[in-house]
């Protein structure tokens, strides 16, 4: 019991801040379930980063969008301003 103690307490100290932060308060003395949860809460936290990278790389995306028909759509190089010649 006291070398799985140490063992734990050792694993704890290895990780990093945010997966120590939610471990640490449930004080697992068990080595296989503190292994177990702290893989648990890295790869949600993993996967909860890249979910706000990748909506934050199309939000910017977005906005660097130019006109939809801008001048290389135009014909004869002038044009009518929205108005029909006669």
């Amino acid at each position: 019991p006291e070398a799985e103690y140490d063992k734990c307490v050792k694993f704890e100290s290895g990780l990093r801040p945010e997966v120590k932060h939610l471990i640490g308060f449930s004080e697992i003395r068990d080595f296989p379930t503190l292994v177990n949860k702290s893989r648990i809460c890295d790869e949600d936290g993993r996967a909860k980063t890249n979910h706000y990278k990748a909506v934050n790389e199309n939000k910017k995306k977005g906005q660097d969008r130019g006109k939809p028909y801008g001048d290389k759509f135009k014909k004869g190089g002038e044009s009518s301003g929205g108005k029909k010649k006669i």
